[in-house]
């Protein structure tokens, strides 16, 4: 950890943070992002392209969050020019995370609600489409952010703090959708009788994905929380960076479970792997021992005859967890 004129900023711990976080990162986007890519099948549908967009999101936020810091913790003279870039991408990397999750929740939304329309809809580019979509959306914050005044010199996380009503507007927004796609897709389950206690399957997806969403959205309030108390004169600086790093560290962390959820649960995307990497298989099946045995028993791929109904499709969305 650092020290500067006022106390503890604890650079180091967040340099360690994001380069743990992009080690893992870097690895399930090797593994899983080239699966997508080589296999037909699954590059041609929006949920596994979208997982492709949230890992490579995540995996440039750490990669260059971990520089960021890093140049902090040595005290680097970095250019301004060089700090401004370095502040868009890691905005626009963090801001694309929200809105691809958004939009796999209003994917999933529109697949398990309006079955029939949704399939009349789909193409073959139409999901890549909507990454790119989700990147040029994700660049309004930091764009907006370039009339402000110049960084003075110093490349610090001052910099990085500019544009706090845009990211909180974006975030309630993309909080909104996420919260209404996932209560529809509820209120659809219950409708159909699927979504039931004695349904653990679907109980448990909700409940992984509910997990694996506030990890990614909750940083981000809790931030906003501590600059309040720290504003309003409750907090003081140095409980407030301690605080702040703690659920940096934390929440960095747990990112990185991500892959699990959105990923590798995916009977689809987990056949696959096993092709493609036939040495990861028994570590892979160590890896999802605890969220896939109590789901799904077997891992071996099942052949499923598929209706075009709501309920057949809401049945096969729960038990592939792809929702």
């Amino acid at each position: 950890m650092s020290i500067n004129g006022t106390g503890y900023d604890y650079t180091s711990i967040r340099v360690c943070a994001s380069t743990v976080s992009f080690i893992i990162l870097a690895f399930f986007n090797l593994v899983i992002n080239w699966t997508i890519l080589r296999e037909e099948r699954l590059r041609t549908q929006a949920r596994f392209v979208l997982v492709f967009h949230l890992l490579f999101s995540a995996l440039v936020y750490f990669g260059v969050g971990c520089a960021f810091y890093l140049q902090i913790h040595v005290n680097a003279r970095t250019p301004d020019a060089v700090c401004q870039v370095i502040i868009t991408i890691l905005i626009t990397s963090a801001s694309n995370i929200l809105l691809t999750l958004t939009a796999m929740a209003l994917d999933r939304y529109f697949a398990i609600c309006f079955p029939l329309k949704y399939s009349s809809l789909c193409c073959a580019h139409w999901p890549w489409l909507i990454g790119m979509l989700t990147w040029g959306l994700a660049l309004i914050t930091p764009l907006s952010l370039l009339s402000k005044p110049a960084f003075r010199g110093q490349c610090n996380r001052e910099n990085l703090k500019k544009g706090e009503l845009h990211k909180i507007i974006l975030i309630s927004v993309c909080a909104t959708l996420i919260l209404f796609s996932y209560g529809k897709i509820l209120h659809e389950g219950r409708r159909l009788g699927v979504l039931t206690r004695r349904n653990r399957v679907g109980c448990r997806t909700i409940a992984l994905h509910g997990a694996q969403l506030a990890v990614y959205i909750l940083p981000n309030f809790v931030n906003f929380v501590l600059h309040l108390l720290q504003k309003q004169g409750y907090l003081h600086r140095d409980p407030k960076e301690l605080f702040a790093v703690i659920n940096f560290a934390f929440f960095s962390l747990a990112q990185c479970i991500a892959p699990i959820i959105y990923g590798l649960r995916k009977e689809e995307l987990l056949e696959q792997l096993y092709h493609r990497f036939p040495c990861l298989s028994c570590h892979l099946k160590r890896v999802l021992e605890w969220t896939v045995q109590a789901t799904q028993p077997r891992l071996h791929p099942q052949t499923r005859e598929r209706t075009m109904t709501s309920q057949r499709l809401m049945l096969t969305e729960l038990s592939k967890t792809s929702v």
